[in-house]
């Protein structure tokens, strides 16, 4: 059984930076894929960014593609979410997930079998 806990989240001005961070409790870290996605009140959950297990693949939505950057620190059990030049449609929670032990980067919910409480992050325009 896996454990997800994230942090970091908050309010901030349009333009701003957050950095989330989810530290992983139990099971393999160092070898499940991990995402990032998040959901806006009234709308589904959706992708927004994935690391495989070794840290060198990385996948992002189109609407963050440049704007935010996943990487992992697997001494730490730590995937972490950078997010900059953060807009009013970045207004969501954050949720991290992880993927099966040495399974597949997936951009669908379906693809992930443990995840965390979520995190609120607010943009202010």
């Amino acid at each position: 059984q896996v454990q997800l806990v994230e942090s970091g989240g908050g309010l901030v001005q349009a333009g701003g930076s957050l950095r989330l961070s989810c530290v992983a409790f139990g099971g393999t870290f160092g070898s499940r894929p991990m995402g990032w996605f998040r959901q806006a009140p009234g709308k589904e959950r959706e992708f927004v960014a994935a690391i495989g297990w070794s840290g060198g693949n990385t996948y992002y939505a189109e609407t963050v593609k440049g704007r935010f950057t996943i990487s992992r620190d697997n001494a730490k059990n730590t995937v972490y979410l950078q997010m900059n030049s953060l807009e009013s449609e970045d207004t969501a929670v954050y949720y991290c997930a992880a993927a099966r032990a040495f399974g597949p980067v997936g951009r669908v919910t379906g693809s992930y079998a443990y995840w965390g409480q979520g995190t609120q992050v607010t943009v202010s325009s």
